[in-house]
């Protein structure tokens, strides 16, 4: 039976492309479209249960898609909407307010009109309506590309190498769902955590540096897009900015961000596998490991790499408060989760595992 989708856009030219998307798929069928959020509001009220997914754009009149998305909550009326963005940046600052507020994911808007019509936007959208939908579909932008790092050679080095400024470190993963989780996490984590805390959360350029600084504003601990050669620091938590992969290297006693430009891995930029292989070696006491909310398998090799050389903890978000229970479960069935917690009591494990420092430290 085919998957019923509802696609609100103001834009006569937008809903006609989408619904041509969908409609080319055999497993999809556009069953309704709306000009505005107060019309597509009015529709799910109605006929939410006729529908597996809505589609809908942030900047429309009469009804934003945030406030849909708000009312739709308000009401009780439980559905995965997509938000189709634009790549401003306004239209990242929307976008991550949308996902805070429920959200399931979102899919870029093409900058140019010759885009519109791409193959690129088509598996974007098909893509993300495969996963709202809950159908399995390989990632299209999957690539051949290998990039395993010869991580024997290197964690002898590493190894060899004298204790740094910091003993500990906190390396986060997440992608679907990731956000709004991530929401849940970083403000409830104490400002004298004994650890830097490394983030990657899969976004495109243009919508880390909004999330980054939503989460600095409610968070305890100094939250920040992270930047070419930032040292890590106590207390501090780094977002790798979309589309650079984010890894650490040590200098002397300091540790230090490192961006870099490798091709994208598990079909996403920035991946964590990238991060929890470049950790790996170094002489750390401990790396506490924490795998949230996403779709695909990011996070399993890396932390396998990670584990074959240094002592770490692993935390995995429970299948219940996932939004997508994919990450999670793909470290938890490699047999490489110590843990595993609901997403209200991530922050918890992560202050218990690290503890905090003393001032005069």
């Amino acid at each position: 039976m085919k998957k019923n989708i509802f696609v609100v856009d103001d834009s006569a030219l937008m809903r006609s492309v989408i619904s041509d998307i969908i409609n080319s798929d055999v497993r999809f069928n556009v069953k309704g479209i709306a000009k505005n959020g107060r019309d597509a509001v009015e529709e799910l009220k109605k006929n939410h249960k006729n529908y597996d997914a809505v589609l809908m754009d942030i900047n429309m009149p009469y009804l934003d898609g945030i406030s849909a998305l708000s009312s739709l909550k308000k009401q009780g009326i439980s559905i995965k909407v997509i938000m189709i963005s634009s790549v401003a940046k306004e239209g990242a600052d929307e976008t991550i307010k949308a996902l805070e507020n429920g959200a399931f994911d979102f899919v870029t808007k093409p900058e140019g009109y010759s885009d519109i019509r791409s193959e690129k936007f088509k598996n974007k959208v098909i893509y993300a309506v495969c996963m709202a939908c809950g159908l399995s579909d390989k990632n299209p932008f999957v690539n051949s590309v290998k990039s395993e790092s010869n991580l024997v050679n290197t964690a002898i080095r590493r190894k060899n190498s004298v204790p740094g400024d910091i003993d500990k470190i906190v390396a986060i993963a997440c992608s679907t769902g990731g956000p709004k989780s991530l929401n849940e996490v970083i403000p409830y984590i104490p400002a004298d955590i004994d650890a830097p805390v490394l983030v990657v959360q899969h976004m495109p350029k243009g919508f880390t540096a909004p999330l980054a600084k939503r989460l600095d504003n409610s968070s305890k601990v100094k939250v920040k897009e992270a930047e070419e050669n930032d040292r890590l620091v106590r207390g501090t938590v780094y977002l790798a900015p979309g589309g650079k992969h984010m890894q650490i290297e040590k200098n002397g006693s300091s540790y230090y961000i490192r961006l870099t430009d490798e091709p994208s891995r598990e079909g996403v930029k920035p991946c964590a596998n990238y991060m929890y292989e470049s950790i790996a070696g170094y002489p750390f006491d401990k790396v506490i490991c924490v795998v949230l909310t996403g779709m695909g398998a990011d996070g399993t090799k890396g932390i396998q790499a990670l584990r074959s050389v240094n002592k770490s903890y692993v935390i995995a978000q429970d299948e219940k408060t996932s939004v997508v229970y994919g990450m999670p479960r793909a470290v938890k069935e490699a047999g490489l989760v110590d843990e595993v917690q609901p997403l209200g009591k991530i922050a918890e494990a992560i202050t218990k595992n690290t503890g905090v420092h003393n001032n005069g430290r």
